[in-house]
């Protein structure tokens, strides 16, 4: 069995919209997956359906023999204990120190009094240290975090996901705001974190180039169903006609699907 087993999805948004028609993916540990497709296509709200932040139409969402799709909310917040999660906007605290905010992947581990002072023994800020240490910004440990550059948030987010001993990160449009050299430099450190802990990442990313570059598998999506998977080898002229000539969908109806 996968570690990730994602069964005939399917949502279907307030508005009429469709966003997923029927996704089945498997993934096992330690992959490398990027989803690309179209604006709209549905990358971004497959992810919030495995990480339990959106309740599917039908279909399921299995994570290490766990099935997310039904569970309740205490036991969603246990299992996102273990799914990273990387955010297009960085999500940090801007007024908090870089270390704290990696330190916030570790709430999860620090339950009862200790959680709601703040408070962090010795060894989750070890861990910490080690995660800020991996991508080269220690040395910013102490700065609040609207001190840094896009870039250099992304990798706060990268450090606090990889503390939180995820099974699985999620990473969505990681790099969508920052320019080539800071993308690829963000993608390199997240690929390389990511394969040196042996941790299932997707990586939902519209640079189809550097998508190729690290990763060791391609699901393209259209219109809400898988229309490609296989190596970046594969990504031919062909798929990609699949993936981006079909997969647009109507500006009007692109609001809730990303």
């Amino acid at each position: 069995m996968s570690l990730l087993e994602i069964q005939n999805l399917r949502v279907v948004y307030p508005n009429g919209l469709e966003a997923l028609k029927s996704i089945d993916i498997t993934a096992d540990e330690g992959e490398l997956v990027a989803i690309i497709g179209a604006s709209g296509a549905g990358k971004s709200t497959l992810l919030r359906c495995i990480n339990g932040l959106l309740a599917p139409t039908a279909g399921k969402v299995i994570l290490d023999k766990e099935e997310i799709t039904a569970m309740d909310e205490a036991q969603l917040q246990e299992a996102r204990r273990h799914i990273g999660f990387i955010w297009q906007e960085y999500n940090l605290v801007d007024r908090l120190p870089v270390l704290t905010n990696v330190l916030t992947g570790r709430l999860g581990y620090n339950c009862g009094f200790p959680s709601l002072l703040g408070f962090f023994d010795r060894t989750h800020r070890d861990i910490a240290v080690r995660n800020l240490e991996r991508v080269n910004l220690l040395d910013r440990a102490r700065q609040r975090a609207d001190q840094l550059s896009g870039g250099e948030k992304q990798r706060v987010s990268i450090a606090r996901a990889i503390s939180q001993d995820p099974k699985v990160i999620l990473a969505d449009e990681p790099v969508a705001s920052l320019d080539p050299e800071l993308a690829w430099q963000v993608i390199n450190d997240l690929s390389r974190v990511a394969r040196e802990d042996g941790v299932l990442t997707l990586i939902c990313i519209h640079q189809v180039n550097l998508a190729k570059e690290f990763v060791d598998r391609i699901v393209g999506i259209a219109q809400g169903v898988v229309v490609f998977d296989g190596s970046p080898n594969e990504l031919d002229d062909a798929a990609m006609d699949r993936i981006y000539r079909f997969g647009k969908q109507p500006a009007s109806k692109n609001c809730y699907a990303m």
